[in-house]
């Protein structure tokens, strides 16, 4: 079974954010790390359940060759993309994040 994936607005940021990053530092690189990062959330998509629950019901999928991790979860037959976060952040700073994220805005 293939889920649909839906990003949050707040991952375009981080997708970005990385990409200019990588961008400043070599011409390209930031070009490569947006194949990895896609190429990296389609395999979410085709088997969701092969990567491991690290906190509550959000899985996460390290991407190849950058130290970035997608953090997701599953929802009905969708798969939602919660957030693109630094291997060495701090956990407790990305799972308030994720809670943050997470919470449906008040009106």
């Amino acid at each position: 079974m293939t889920y649909t994936l839906h990003f949050l607005p707040e991952v375009e940021e981080d997708v970005i954010a990385s990409y200019v990053w990588y961008e400043e530092k070599a011409l390209g690189l930031g070009e490569e790390f947006l194949r990895v990062f896609y190429a990296c959330a389609g395999e979410i998509s085709q088997n969701p359940l092969l990567y491991p629950k690290v906190y509550r019901e959000y899985r996460r999928r390290l991407l190849k060759r950058f130290p970035y991790t997608i953090y997701f979860k599953m929802e009905d037959s969708e798969i939602i993309i919660f957030g693109l976060f630094h291997c060495a952040r701090d956990p407790r700073t990305i799972r308030a994040k994720l809670r943050d994220r997470d919470e449906p805005e008040s009106p």
